[in-house]
């Protein structure tokens, strides 16, 4: 059902000088919060938040309220508030981690076939030779990877304890929501909006995707993501999925 506030103010409401703000409500209906004052002319809005599923009842302790929330939870993990938190953090760490490997993957494969560097394929950079053993590379990624996540799992159990660096204590975070430091970790200033971590979200999603998808492709034909958008681009009508298999 839906469900409406409102704020009357002294001179009256007037119906052409509201504006709105559409959330989804604890039992999954539409609530709609109208504001007035507004100088924009336009009549009542109603936006609903999407669900996973069309007509299927989103679970009692998914509400709406977190960001790409759309009430996907088929095998109840987030039921216990403690492992919301954390799978939250993690879907949002995954995400961005995923953002990343996917345009790693990506541009260096573009940019070598346009010929401006010379990289190897994704699945082959770790053949190439580096400063290190790949055994030394591995045991020094371990402990810094370590150490990261020991410092987000205090910051999820106990919000800005890890604040202030602990070596160099002239530097330091300033206090924000878990999962959103700012600071350095926003050299551009971004607000953390909704709307910007609904976009966050579902790029993250996507990403997780993409990579898995790179990784069945190249499993199955044995080649990067761009040689084979090439090879189905030369002949769309043969060149696909069906044909790999």
């Amino acid at each position: 059902m839906a469900t409406v506030t409102t704020q009357p103010s002294i001179a009256g409401f007037r119906p052409n000088a509201v504006s709105t703000r559409a959330f989804t409500s604890s039992s999954g209906g539409l609530a709609t919060r109208v504001f007035p004052g507004s100088s924009r002319r336009n009549s009542l809005r109603v936006q609903a938040k999407g669900e996973w599923l069309p007509g299927l009842a989103s679970p009692g302790y998914l509400n709406g309220s977190l960001p790409g929330d759309n009430g996907f939870d088929p095998l109840g993990l987030a039921e216990d508030p403690e492992n919301l938190k954390w799978f939250v953090q993690a879907e949002l760490q995954n995400g961005r981690w995923a953002m990343l490997g996917v345009a790693g993957i990506l541009i260096p494969e573009a940019l070598t076939k346009a010929g401006l560097i010379d990289a190897p394929e994704w699945y082959e950079a770790g053949k190439a030779e580096y400063f290190a053993s790949s055994s030394t590379l591995f045991v020094i990624e371990f402990i810094l990877f370590h150490y990261v996540e020991i410092r987000r799992w205090q910051d999820i159990k106990n919000p800005g304890s890890v604040n202030q660096d602990p070596i160099f204590k002239q530097y330091s975070l300033p206090p924000n929501e878990v999962g959103y430091p700012g600071g350095i970790f926003n050299p551009l200033n971004f607000a953390p909006s909704l709307g910007a971590k609904e976009k966050e979200i579902a790029n993250g999603r996507l990403a997780m995707l993409a990579f898995l998808g790179f990784l069945i492709q190249h499993n199955v034909t044995g080649k990067g993501a761009f040689d084979n958008l090439l090879q189905h681009l030369s002949d769309p009508w043969h060149n696909t999925i069906i044909q790999t298999f």
